[in-house]
């Protein structure tokens, strides 16, 4: 993923001139402008999304997703309701533009030169690119020579139009498209062994990956492509856009957009087949028993997450124990055990009991000027490094120019900590900064395996419930004693 620092640079400079020229004649800026005066006088922002892990999700705390949260922050920005009409493919998505059905599609699509011709995009806000996807373990295509009549993408997708290019370089290449799947459905099958290939872009596929280590990523289909929210063209009317515009450029320039991107896509990165189907392994094996402890000491914090640290710390073995003396469920020092009150760090409970406690004491003790979803971070790198280490990060970033309260500026200063050319000016001198680095970027991988993962389980278990209702409701329940009568 590749972030577009500089097009929202050059945009906020061309909007603030605009601004300040036109500010008088602005349509938007008056509610004259017919697209927009729609969706005000409406009181509702009507947005058509995929569900998919990036764009929009009902997660264990409610509604979720990157273009989730973007669309709820333009409909506070109009002062609007949202609304949201999920859809199963992009075919469907342009479909409700068409039919006036939704005022904006938010659901991660693909910068397409060809849906220009009949709609209008708004501004970029991160990039992908295309991947051609098949099943670790079976042969991997190195090229769309190697594909024939193997390959399902779903309908309205861009891969349709990356597929037809690609057909004049190889004639033998086909493909069918499905109404009935979503891409990421479509992911999944393939993942399962039940479709030999299909398409999706990078971000999606490193987070389904974290659910569905078996999807793998046979080669890139296309360089890296602009993401981009979708609507109407209509006539001259520029009302839309121009909020659009102005909404995105604030996002940029106040740190929201960033800490969403950090939020939802920041750990996306190096994928491990191994240690992410270990991990799932685990769940299946031992989640069960130490869940209700997680649950009942988590105080604040999401029981995954605490569960994603602990796995972290000891892959959940009570009795781990490392080379500096650290021990037990949540790998806690002797001196951090007694000052938690905890005796007996190999006891199951009172490890994540202690470790829990130790980590809202580390949240509430971070400077107030840190927003919320950034603290657990930081708090996270001061319990593998130490407070004081942490701190020295967060001046380190002082002193370069960056934001000590952004997790996004300080992550990046912590290897720092290893260097003595850095470490030898701190406060607390060297650390082990990489390592603690590592370790943030760990958890978060775990906890977004451990949601989706747990999430995929109850859906499985709603489709077993639905299927065998629907066969209790197809076949007349039997007595017995009718079966005997019937048989003599």
């Amino acid at each position: 993923m590749t972030r577009i620092k500089i097009t929202y640079l050059i945009v906020g400079l061309i909007t603030l001139l605009l601004a300040l020229a036109l500010w008088p004649s602005i349509p938007w800026q008056r509610g004259s402008g017919d697209q927009l005066q729609n969706i005000l006088s409406r009181g509702e922002l009507r947005v058509s999304m995929l569900n998919s892990p990036q764009t929009f999700f009902n997660g264990p705390d409610g509604d979720l997703g990157f273009d989730y949260e973007l669309a709820s922050r333009f409909a506070d920005y109009l002062g609007v309701k949202l609304v949201i009409t999920p859809r199963k493919d992009v075919e469907q998505l342009f479909n409700d533009l068409q039919d006036h059905k939704a005022d904006v599609l938010a659901s991660g699509l693909i910068y397409n030169p060809e849906r220009l011709k009949s709609f209008r995009s708004g501004p970029e806000y991160y990039s992908v690119s295309q991947q051609v996807l098949y099943r670790q373990g079976s042969a991997r295509p190195k090229s769309f020579a190697d594909i024939k009549n193997s390959l399902v993408v779903s309908a309205g997708a861009a891969h349709i139009d990356t597929l037809a290019s690609a057909k004049t370089k190889f004639p033998d290449l086909n493909w069918g498209v499905t109404h009935r799947y979503s891409p990421s459905e479509l992911m999944q099958q393939v993942a399962q062994g039940k479709l030999k290939y299909t398409m999706g872009d990078s971000v999606t596929v490193a987070l389904l990956q974290r659910v569905y280590p078996r999807l793998a990523v046979a080669f890139d289909a296309t360089e890296d492509e602009p993401v981009t929210w979708y609507f109407n063209k209509q006539n001259d009317d520029d009302s839309l856009y121009a909020a659009m515009l102005d909404f995105f450029n604030q996002i940029a320039e106040d740190g929201t957009l960033e800490r969403l991107e950090e939020k939802y896509l920041g750990h996306v990165g190096d994928f491990d087949f191994v240690d992410t189907r270990t991990f799932l392994n685990t769940i299946d094996s031992k989640l069960s028993s130490l869940q209700p402890m997680f649950e009942k000491f988590a105080d604040g914090i999401d029981w995954r997450l605490l569960a994603a640290i602990s796995y972290q710390e000891s892959h959940w073995d009570p009795e781990a124990t490392s080379a500096t003396g650290v021990r037990g469920m949540m790998m806690l020092t002797r001196a951090t055990a007694q000052g938690l009150g905890v005796d007996n760090r190999l006891d199951t409970e009172q490890s994540i009991r202690g470790g829990a406690r130790y980590l809202n004491h580390l949240i509430d003790s971070l400077p107030t000027t840190i927003v919320e979803d950034d603290k657990v971070w930081f708090a996270l790198a001061a319990y593998n490094m130490g407070y004081g280490h942490m701190l020295d990060a967060r001046q380190l970033t002082v002193e370069q120019k960056g934001n000590p309260d952004s997790w996004v500026d300080v992550k990046q200063r912590l290897p720092m900590l290893n260097q003595k050319r850095y470490y030898s000016k701190t406060t607390y001198g060297y650390a082990r900064g990489t390592q603690a680095f590592n370790y943030v970027e760990n958890i978060r991988k775990y906890q977004i395996s451990l949601v989706g993962y747990l999430l995929e389980k109850e859906k499985q278990k709603a489709q077993a419930a639905a299927l065998q209702a629907q066969l209790g409701a197809g076949y007349p329940t039997v007595k017995h004693s009718e079966l005997k009568n019937a048989g003599g």
